[in-house]
């Protein structure tokens, strides 16, 4: 079982021609609303491809919440333990221009989350069994269910966004961290534009308390550490759309290989061509692809 311990919220996205100036008015060329939040993109993306996977999380009691709930159990993820907060959902403004997007969250829901929760959602987890989580919630509590989780012998995934400097206290417990080029690049003070910087980044990363270490690089691909070996996933060349949940999906499509008994490297493989098909579509969660369209893909190449 795969558990996703992270946020849930309502995307509203504009797609702009050019980001707006200071104090500039601009019509946006399309708009619309979609359910998103990094762990529930996750959660869609592990179910999609075919993985079990429990959802801990909250969202407001407002307009948004219960279709947010609805949502995750149509795509096939169990709820039992998404509950309603006395607040408004989570919210994620997003500005996407190009395929490239800005996003500014409003915590609400999210922050609501507590100890009480994840013990909750994690009582019935065994050995074996593989905790997701981001930090889009509050960090105590990622740093208590990683924890915890430890003491179930479970798996922890750390995807560190957005990111903030982390304490060995919470390191120590983390199994796989797999930020982004920039979040890696807050974690550890290196920009991994080349191959020196990527592999001082991984050693900055290990020496945090990470035992394995993926980073995704946009255009240039991904890199996984195996031991004293990094990787290189090349990306495969897609017409760009929009990227809001490239990130999530190859992280749910990566667990849920490595956690079928692939290879890291392997794993990541499978995940970067999830996540190509992501980018080719416009939204969130609607955006990822099923099982069978990431293995048309996998076969016709």
């Amino acid at each position: 079982m795969i558990y996703v311990l992270g946020s849930i919220n309502m995307d509203i996205v504009a797609n702009v021609p050019y980001m707006p100036k200071s104090g500039e008015t601009l019509s946006a060329d399309k708009f619309y609303i979609n359910p998103g939040g990094k762990g529930a993109n996750q959660a869609v993306a592990v179910s999609k491809l075919g993985g079990e996977v429990k959802m801990i999380g909250k969202v407001g009691n407002d307009a948004f919440g219960a279709q947010l709930k609805d949502n995750l159990l149509n795509a096939g993820v169990n709820v039992d333990c998404v509950s309603f907060a006395e607040t408004n959902s989570g919210l994620a403004m997003i500005i996407v221009e190009k395929g490239d997007n800005r996003i500014i969250l409003d915590k609400g829901a999210n922050y609501a989350i507590t100890d009480k929760d994840v013990d909750e959602g994690l009582k019935d987890a065994k050995e074996g069994d593989v905790l997701i989580m981001q930090l889009e919630i509050p960090l105590e509590t990622v740093e208590y269910a990683a924890r915890l989780a430890k003491t179930k012998n479970m798996t922890v995934v750390l995807n560190p966004a957005p990111a903030v400097p982390l304490s060995q206290s919470l390191m120590q417990y983390v199994d796989i961290v797999a930020p982004n080029e920039s979040e890696a690049e807050i974690l550890t003070g290196v920009n991994p534009v080349g191959d020196v910087e990527i592999a001082l980044t991984v050693k900055k990363l290990y020496a945090l308390g990470a035992k394995q270490v993926i980073i995704t690089l946009g255009g240039r691909g991904s890199v996984v550490s195996e031991g004293q070996n990094i990787t290189y996933i090349d990306p495969r060349k897609v017409d760009v759309v929009d990227t809001t949940s490239a990130g999530d999906t190859f992280i749910g499509a990566f667990v849920l290989k490595f956690a079928s008994g692939a290879s890291a490297s392997e794993a990541a493989r499978f995940a970067s061509v999830a996540s190509s098909i992501t980018i080719t579509r416009k939204g969130a969660a609607c955006s990822i692809p099923t099982l069978k369209e990431v293995q048309e893909v996998i076969d016709r190449e």
